[in-house]
């Protein structure tokens, strides 16, 4: 009886919302949410960065392997919410109940593996990763990661459930889960780095702990969401502690490429900044500015591109691929609106938002704004493609857009953009400009695989 209730919940809400209402409901709030995380991390460096440029850099560096090890877990995240939405979709409740324990379960062993390697691994962790590095930034970094490690259980737990929550389309939960969190950590950070009102000055540790004591308390109301019955999703403790391997190995093979996909990306964007290195301090710089406007504007991307991967699973899961390809082309025109907006901010104002980061270095801003050109069409591709990938990531269409990223990533933005750079010496204009056509080649292999339908036809 519960399950026929939602489904015909579903059913109901579907025929008596437009796609355009759907799309907007679900992709704005994502949109709120995945932006204040990134603005929040942007605040943090700052903060931090007015203690010295050694706790700068070795913040810097353990927020990097943080985000790392996030990207890791992504299989179960994005698994469980393509699945989840598939049922939510059919109305199948009870199952949908069943993948959100099997993923929890994960996420809670998972949480304390990344909490004992951070601890107990921080030293080793940056001498791999940064030889180069000062003690006093090495120092920094272990005593900013031993002590995110110390709420990691309950961080990275509620990093898994959130994502779920995020993916099933309940983005006004996420949106306002992710906001407390944000939000006390934006209170949290000055009292605590800086000695504020009676606090204790506790510099680097107090980032760190600003951060931890935020992210717990927003694993708690997360729970408490999970057991009020008041979201679509209940977590059972009995899914969570009862271990299917028929379920877990439907979840890897669901997420699995998507981590790849994930990793393969950073490691292209890691090639790129050695590149931008090897141009010298300007071109370093002002492609650094470039990349921190980059990650705003991909988190809006990126909640168009949930909003699309959660309308495409649950029309597929309700067997209407009509409404689901109908949705699709009404969220691609919503996102082109969006993003001519972005470019056109973006080519009026190129100087002044290169002098926000950079003051009066007139070399750097002269540069970095005549880039600032490419860098605003390159915005056009990027932002069409989070949107077809979303759609074809709801449809479970996720080994094609793996492959898509490894291979024109090797073959264009690592092979093709060296020749340009270095071998023409077109430099940090060049750089990008080969990076939109990157981006381009992407939005037109994945338009022609969507028009091709296979997707319609994908079982996850």
């Amino acid at each position: 009886m519960a399950d026929s209730g939602l489904k015909t919940a579903i059913s109901t809400e579907v025929a008596g919302s437009s796609p355009l209402k759907n799309v907007l409901k679900i992709s704005l709030p994502a949109v709120a949410d995945l932006c204040s995380q990134t603005l929040m991390w942007t605040v943090e460096a700052i903060l931090v960065g007015q203690l010295s440029a050694s706790a700068f850099a070795g913040v810097a560096m353990a927020t990097q392997i943080v985000i790392l090890f996030f990207t890791l877990i992504l299989t179960f995240v994005v698994g469980s919410s393509l699945i989840i939405s598939r049922h939510i979709g059919a109305g199948e409740r009870w199952e949908a109940n069943h993948i959100l324990g099997q993923a929890m379960m994960i996420g809670l062993g998972v949480a304390f593996l990344f909490s004992i390697i951070w601890y107990s691994g921080a030293v080793h962790l940056f001498r791999l990763i940064r030889q180069e590095g000062t003690p006093e930034a090495r120092m920094a970094g272990v005593t900013y990661l031993r002590t995110v490690a110390l709420f990691g259980p309950f961080a990275v737990t509620n990093f898994v459930a959130v994502g779920i929550i995020r993916g099933a389309g309940e983005t006004h939960h996420s949106m306002m889960i992710n906001l407390f969190v944000n939000g006390l950590n934006l209170v949290l950070a000055p009292l605590l780095i800086f000695g504020l009102f009676g606090f204790p000055r506790l510099e680097v540790r107090g980032a760190a702990l600003a951060v931890g004591i935020a992210h717990s308390c927003g694993f708690l109301v997360t729970l408490w969401l999970l057991r009020s019955r008041r979201s679509m999703l209940f977590l059972s403790f009995r899914e969570l502690t009862t271990p299917r391997m028929a379920s877990l190995n439907r979840l890897f093979n669901a997420g699995f490429p998507t981590t790849v996909e994930q990793l393969a990306t950073a490691v292209i964007q890691f090639v790129m900044m050695g590149y931008a290195a090897r141009l010298g301090v300007a071109a370093l710089a002002a492609h650094g500015i470039l990349l921190r406007i980059q990650a705003v504007l991909s988190m809006v991307y990126m909640g168009f591109s949930v909003g699309a991967m959660t309308l495409m699973g649950r029309n597929l899961g309700a067997s209407d691929r009509q409404l689901a390809e109908r949705t699709a082309y009404i969220a691609n025109s919503v996102v082109a609106v969006v993003v001519m907006g972005i470019v056109a901010s973006l080519v009026l104002f190129s100087s002044d938002i290169v002098r926000l980061f950079v003051g009066k270095n007139q070399h750097v801003v002269t540069l970095g704004a005549r880039v600032l050109y490419i860098f605003a069409l390159v915005q056009i591709p990027k932002a069409l493609d989070s949107v077809i990938v979303g759609h074809l990531r709801g449809a479970g269409d996720l080994r094609w857009l793996m492959w898509i990223v490894i291979v024109t990533g090797i073959s264009i933005d690592m092979a093709i953009n060296y020749v340009v750079v270095f071998t023409l010496g077109l430099g940090l204009l060049g750089l990008w400009a080969i990076h939109t056509l990157g981006e381009t080649a992407r939005l037109m292999l994945n338009v022609w695989r969507f028009r091709g339908g296979h997707w319609k036809f994908i079982d996850i």
